[in-house]
């Protein structure tokens, strides 16, 4: 299958998306991934990269376009992918979509995972971090460390990300809504889109999910 996820910041893209590719046994393919493997090898595209994002500038969309091409023409993704902050407008959209006609292939779905807004910023911006070990994540309500401000693991002090702030949330919210929303508009009328609710566990998510996209293609 050929996925692309959308969603919210604060929707759990990223966990879903390692489960799912790994339930239907096809490459995970993240923006983030894509920018750290070209920019780690040196490679044209990841300089062209670097020196945007060292100059505090956006990554220009030809490029990101570049490296997504590159990441799908790999062989461990002949038989499907699921695509993770890719595309990002519509422009890219429409630039995967002439990609994969080159090749004489389309998308199967896109996933919506819907979360209302209150929930995004309430899971963002309480989540808190260790000092010592970023890996450490706790929620002030969801998953509470012991002692508050204190790691369970290690003993670290845990703290806030200056990016996951209530007003910084909204901010990315706003950006998430003016420039990625359109896309799913835009495979609305493809007819591919296929909404679900990510409140809850996250293998019922992922459950969900999977029944989802097995009954539309059912």
């Amino acid at each position: 299958m050929r996925i692309v996820l959308v969603g919210p910041p604060g929707a759990g893209k990223g966990t879903q998306a390692a489960y799912l590719a790994k339930n239907l046994s096809i490459p995970q393919i993240s923006t983030g991934d894509l920018f750290r493997a070209n920019i780690s090898q040196g490679t044209d595209l990841g300089k062209q990269a670097r020196a945007f994002m060292d100059a505090g500038k956006l990554v220009p969309d030809e490029v990101t376009i570049g490296m997504a091409k590159d990441r799908m023409s790999q062989p461990d993704a002949e038989n499907g992918f699921l695509l993770d902050g890719f595309p990002r407008n519509v422009g890219q959209a429409e630039a995967l979509d002439a990609m994969l006609k080159d090749e004489g292939t389309k998308l199967d779905a896109v996933l919506d995972l819907e979360v209302p807004e209150d929930e995004v910023v309430k899971r963002i911006a309480g989540r808190r971090i260790c000092r010592n070990d970023g890996s450490h994540v706790f929620h002030v309500t969801y998953n509470p460390p012991k002692a508050e401000g204190v790691c369970d693991v290690c003993g670290g002090e845990l703290y806030q990300r200056d990016d996951d702030t209530e007003d910084t949330v909204r901010t990315r919210l706003e950006v998430y809504h003016s420039q990625t929303e359109p896309i799913i508009d835009y495979y609305r009328a493809q007819n591919l889109v296929v909404t679900i609710s990510a409140l809850g566990k996250v293998t019922d998510v992922t459950e969900r999910a999977m029944e989802a996209l097995k009954s539309d293609k059912g």
